[in-house]
Formats: C-alpha cells, structure tokens, sequence
C-alpha cells in the first residue's frame, strides 16, 4: 500500500505538530486506503520577517508551498500534498483607528490546484503592534521582549501569549490547515462550476 505524502515547508515544533494534528482530523477523508507521512523541510518564503498585509501573508504561505514542490521535484522526490504555512499581521482602519491582527494562514496544493486557509486573528496591544509595524522589529523577537520570555516562538507562540495560552500558535496553524486543506477532503463542495451546473443547492 502506498503512502499519502506531506511535504512540510517548515521544520518548526508548533507548525508541524499543527499539521499532525489536522491530518489526524480528516486522514480518513482524504487518504481512507493509504498511511499519512508528513515531512518537513526548511523553505523561504519570498516575504519579509514579519508579513503586515493579509496579501504579504497569503503570498508567503503560498510561495513556501511551491518553493517546496520545486525543491523536491529537483531532487527527483516529490509528495501528494505541500503545505506552506505563514504567520504574521493584518492592518485594517476601523472608524479612523489602525487596528493590527496576527493571523496564520496555510496554503495546500497538490502540485496543480492550491486552496488558502485562516486561522482567524486576534488584536496587537498597540504597544507591540507599534515596536513591528514602526520600528521594524521581528515579531519573534518583538513577542519575547513583551512578554519577557525567551524562545516564545517555538512553544506557546504571541497567539499564546495573548490568549493566555487559550490558544496556542500550534492551534492557530491547525486551524488553518484544516480549511487548507478542505477543497481536498471535501471535493463533492468545491466541484468546478462547470460540473454544478444544474445542480440545486
């Protein structure tokens, strides 16, 4: 039998655990006759640090995932599914007020269709959002001086620290693979038009 493969572009804690867990969530669906084998290699992607635009951040989660297939194409190797997964800040004006999100987004393709997810996004203290947005500070390194924390990146994550540790950077990013990932294993929703028509809904 052979296996459904999941190229990674991130060898992170958080981020890989956040894809074990939303495959272990829909496996059955999207690979009910073959073992899952998630793997993760290190990526760039193509965009600053600290993304500050939900366009910045789609752009990076996107172009790991092709930077990936390209990488292993070049080496002869390849998988069913490559995942890029970015994290970064989305600016919004509400009532004449800059308000700043962190969001993580993945990006899923299969090497010929590619689908987004979003994890959702939580308010920046106008503190931390001002030392990244203005001073030009990595969020990684922003987060830690915040919170007065070393590493803070590679466990509870800023969504963490935010939260409280209600919701950790790993969950924010298995949510985002989980609606990734749902073109895949929800086909019968995502049918071309073409194939709709006629259908009533």
């Amino acid at each position: 039998m052979n296996a459904c493969r999941i190229a990674v572009g991130s060898t992170r804690r958080p981020k890989l655990q956040a894809v074990q867990e939303a495959i272990a969530s829909f496996a059955d669906k999207l690979s009910p006759h073959a073992a899952i084998e998630i793997q993760g290699h290190e990526v760039a992607s193509g965009v600053s640090h600290t993304p500050s635009s939900r366009e910045e951040l789609m752009q990076g989660a996107r172009q790991r995932a092709e930077a990936l297939h390209k990488m292993l194409a070049g080496l002869g190797d390849g998988a069913d599914y490559f995942v890029g997964l970015e994290g970064g800040l989305d600016v919004a004006v509400e009532s004449g007020t800059r308000r700043v999100f962190l969001e993580s987004w993945a990006h899923v393709t299969d090497g010929v269709r590619g689908h987004f997810g979003c994890s959702g996004s939580i308010e920046l203290p106008g503190a931390l959002a001002e030392e990244i947005l203005s001073r030009g500070t990595e969020l990684s390194a922003a987060i830690d001086r915040f919170a007065g924390a070393v590493g803070i990146r590679d466990g509870q994550g800023a969504w963490g620290v935010l939260t409280e540790n209600l919701v950790s950077r790993q969950e924010s990013f298995r949510l985002a693979v989980v609606a990734a990932f749902a073109p895949f294993y929800n086909a019968k929703m995502y049918q071309p038009a073409a194939q709709a028509a006629g259908k009533v809904f």
